[in-house]
Formats: C-alpha cells, structure tokens, sequence
C-alpha cells in the first residue's frame, strides 16, 4: 500500500504534465496549419492572376496583398469566435463546478473517489487521495479530473487570434514576395518552386509535432497545394485570353 501512495503522486504530476505538453503542441499544430492556410491560399491567388495578367506586377501585388490581409484578419476572427465560445464553456462548467461543491460537498467527494477508482486505484488509496486533493484545492482537483480544464488558466481567444494572425501572414509572404521579386517570365515558376518547399516543411513539421508518419503527410501537403496552384493558374490563363 505504501509503494502504491508514493508513486500516484509522482503519476498525478506526469500526467498533468502530459496534458500541458498537449495543449502546448496543439498550438504549435494550429500556428503550423495556419501558415500552411496562408501558402496555400496565397499562392493560389496570385498565381491565379498571373496567369491572367503576366506582366501586371501591380495587379499580382494588389491581389496577393488583398488575399494576405483578407485571409489573416478571418483566420483571426474565427479563432477569436470559436475560443471565446470555448472559453465561455470552460467557465459556465466551473461555475456549476463550483456550485456543486459548495451545496453537495460529500456527493462531490464521493464522486473524485470514484473517478480514481475508474483509473486502477484501490477504494481506500483512491479515498485517501481523493480527501487529500479536496483539502488542498477542491475545485482544482475536480476541474482536472472531471473537465480537463485549469480553473486558473483558461484558454485565451486574443492568444488564439494573435497566433493565427502571424501564421497566416508568414506563410503568405512566401508566394507573396517571391512572385513580386524580378524573376520576369519565370516568377510563377519561382513562386510555385517556394510554395512546394514551403508546403514541405510545414507538412514535416505538423507530423513531427503529431508523431505521424512524415512522408505521407508531406506527400499530402504538397499534393493539395500543387493542385490548388495549377487550378488557379488554368483560370487565370482561361480567363486573361477570354478577357483579351
């Protein structure tokens, strides 16, 4: 018994210290989709103009710049929405977590007993452990246990928007500039060869963050955001010998 309560501790923190790895690698996976967004959509914008326009470098620019600030400020407001809508959630559960506790302490105790005899304790370690966190925190321990959410650190949408912001404006800048650079007739080339690279890397990286396969993810990756360039660049060819 004495080997079991000093180990659950130590087990308690590693697993606390599992969920804080997660969320942070949850960002770091939506910060590298995000650029991934802003490549992709980028790139299939001005490389849909040029097509149209080859020689237009205003028109490229002005598109690409529109597609860039367009697409950031969305991506923005939509984590903003959606996170506050998480947020909102997370603090309507603690409330009435809170609620609970203080109307039904025993009913609640008896509760954190039983969620840590689901995860292999005995009924008296499991009690002990359930007592110890309720002296200490009550509402932390049933957050944690019960909601998987930290009563002191709820998510923050600004974070959110902020963080979606930037990733979609670094990946954008990639086709953005590298078809504005002096490259002449061979600038969609360029651009196309940049974002191809580009897609690799955040398709690696967004693996790597999940533990998943590489190769199929960047395979993947650079598939999509082929075809989106060459679909728009067939418009855009379409449509500037239509127009012309």
């Amino acid at each position: 018994m004495t080997e079991r309560s000093e180990t659950t501790p130590a087990a308690h923190a590693g697993e606390a210290h599992e969920q804080s790895v997660g969320r942070r690698l949850n960002w770091l996976r939506a910060g590298v989709l995000g650029a991934n967004d802003g490549i992709v959509s980028t790139a299939g914008v001005v490389i849909g103009v040029a097509g149209a326009t080859p020689g237009n470098v205003l028109a490229i620019a002005t598109a690409g710049l529109a597609a860039l600030v367009a697409g950031a400020f969305s991506m923005a407001g939509g984590e903003y929405v959606s996170v506050s809508t998480q947020r909102d959630t997370e603090r309507a559960l603690i409330a009435k977590e809170r609620r609970e506790l203080r109307e039904m302490p025993e009913a609640e105790l008896a509760e954190l007993t039983g969620f840590y005899r689901e995860r292999g304790l005995s009924e008296e370690l499991a009690a002990r452990v359930a007592e110890e966190l309720t002296a200490h925190d009550a509402l932390a321990a049933h957050a944690e246990v019960e909601l998987g959410i930290d009563p002191d650190e709820y998510t923050s949408p600004w974070a959110a928007a902020v963080s979606s912001f930037v990733a979609f404006t670094a990946g954008a800048l990639i086709p953005l500039i590298m078809i504005l650079l002096p490259f002449g007739e061979h600038r969609v080339w360029i651009a196309a060869a940049a974002v191809v690279i580009g897609l690799l890397l955040t398709g690696w990286i967004s693996a790597a963050l999940g533990d998943a396969p590489r190769v199929p993810a960047i395979v993947r990756n650079v598939v999509m955001g082929s075809a989106t360039m060459a679909a728009t660049y067939l418009i855009g060819m379409l449509f500037g010998v239509a127009v012309s």
